[in-house]
């Protein structure tokens, strides 16, 4: 059952400081058809209002089209003439060879089907000498019809785009050991130094893994972190405070477990709301708005198929209608510049854990500390790859694990000394009285599934 932010008129209530904002949108078990509810018990699902969606075939119906016979003729005797070319440019090199003139095949309009070939495989009189009439072959000491039907490509002017071509495969063989040498090279360069395992050369025969751009695109992506970094906004905000936002991020927690969203689009929602509330200064009865906004669009950025704009306004509850959604969307891109490939720590998190490989279970930990923090500001300003390297250290402590090995100081390029602060920082947060507002991500780890990573037993001291 949703536990989510009220309505409008909850929301004009006046609030302390420290009264934080009750949540009391639920599901609505209104007598209608179409909403079923859910029991807490089982896995949990948004419930859509709209069921009945049309259907739409892929590709359309192209049984209509008057013309296409016609097409489909044409293609044809297209295609035909074009073989019946090649076949032609055949049998003239053939004869060119044998010292006999070429022949090009003219239509009726006196125009050549054959287009001119470049100058340096252009064909020859007989009497020409082999050096003059192909340059390029100067070196070699025969030059035959293979080497120039497989240097040039032979198409009719009235051919269509996709039709056949007379193409070099022989030269494929040289750009591949090209390739295959850079890529040897390349390994040699980026060879870590001695005690750190490479894990990118032990992958590299897997193209998913893109071993060979690994290391060049985290270091981009640690470059791009100023770019997007966030002061202290709070101060400028006049009708929200940090409890609100803790709230608001506990709400976005639950809409991603209920849509079954991916651990990216929570964390990059959690991030477009942190910048466009550190450049507009929003009331209390539009933070909400902001944070269904951040999740719309984190979903159509990272999900294959994102929850429909019916469903965002369903799990608001009705506080804001289409037109209001649509324009927040507008103005959240506006601010961010349309920029949506933001660093994101749980990326970090995930390149660290693998490098260093991990176990499952102490990467699910790590991501357990890496989720709460989402909730504290505290943690807003700080540098999501330096984060992620600190959550993962406090998890290897806490399982009782070696710390900070030479393999995940190169991935991650921190040394202990530059986290040891925030790994500090962190398990003071786990050492914090659990909020029973604030439940959401606790109990979502708390499960089986989770490994039950959020009964694990926090440290009192880290020793570092």
């Amino acid at each position: 059952m949703f536990n989510m932010a009220p309505k409008k008129t909850a929301l004009k209530k006046s609030l302390g400081e420290t009264t934080m904002l009750k949540r009391s949108v639920s599901t609505r078990a209104k007598k209608n058809s179409d909403v079923k509810l859910v029991d807490e018990s089982s896995k949990r699902k948004a419930v859509s209002p709209l069921k009945q969606l049309s259907k739409r075939s892929a590709f359309g119906d192209i049984t209509n089209d008057a013309d296409l016979s016609k097409k489909i003729a044409t293609n044809k005797k297209d295609s035909k003439k074009n073989v019946e070319t090649i076949s032609h440019v055949k049998k003239n090199l053939k004869e060119s060879e044998n010292g006999n003139k070429a022949v090009m095949p003219h239509k009726k309009t006196g125009r050549s089907n054959i287009p001119t070939f470049p100058p340096k495989v252009q064909m020859a009189k007989a009497n020409t000498k082999p050096e003059k009439v192909h340059p390029s072959s100067v070196s070699k000491p025969k030059c035959d019809k293979t080497e120039v039907l497989t240097s040039v490509r032979v198409k009719s002017p009235d051919s269509t785009d996709n039709e056949l071509y007379l193409t070099a495969v022989e030269e494929l063989g040289s750009s591949s050991k090209k390739l295959t040498t850079k890529d040897e090279e390349r390994k040699k360069v980026l060879l870590p130094p001695p005690g750190v395992e490479d894990f990118d050369a032990e992958n590299m025969g897997d193209p998913v893994q893109v071993s060979e751009y690994a290391m060049d695109i985290f270091s981009y992506l640690k470059e791009r972190e100023a770019k997007f970094a966030i002061d202290n906004y709070m101060e400028r905000q006049t009708s929200i405070n940090t409890a609100m936002r803790a709230l608001l991020v506990d709400w976005l927690v639950e809409i991603q477990e209920n849509f079954e969203l991916n651990h990216e689009t929570l964390y990059l929602a959690v991030k477009l709301t942190d910048i466009y509330l550190s450049k507009v200064t929003v009331s209390k009865e539009t933070l909400q708005l902001v944070g269904a906004a951040a999740i719309f669009i984190a979903s159509k950025y990272d999900e294959r198929m994102a929850p429909m704009l019916e469903e965002m306004l369903y799990v608001c509850d009705g506080a804001y209608d289409k037109k209001e959604l649509i324009r927040m969307e507008i103005n959240i891109l506006n601010k961010v510049g349309f920029e949506l490939g933001i660093p994101l720590s749980y990326r970090f998190l995930r390149r660290y854990a693998r490098c260093s490989k991990v176990t499952l279970p102490v990467l699910t930990l790590a991501r357990y500390i890496l989720e709460l923090s989402l909730m504290e500001y505290t943690f807003v300003s700080e540098s999501d790859s330096k984060l992620a390297a600190a959550a993962l250290l406090l998890a290897l402590k806490m399982k009782e694990i070696s710390g900070w090995t030479k393999t995940l100081q190169y991935y991650s390029g921190y040394s202990l000394e530059e986290i040891q602060d925030l790994v500090f920082k962190l398990n003071d947060m786990l050492k914090m009285k659990p909020k029973e507002a604030l439940s959401t991500v606790r109990n979502k780890y708390s499960h089986k599934i989770f490994f039950e990573v959020a009964k694990e037993p926090v440290l009192a001291e880290v020793n570092l």
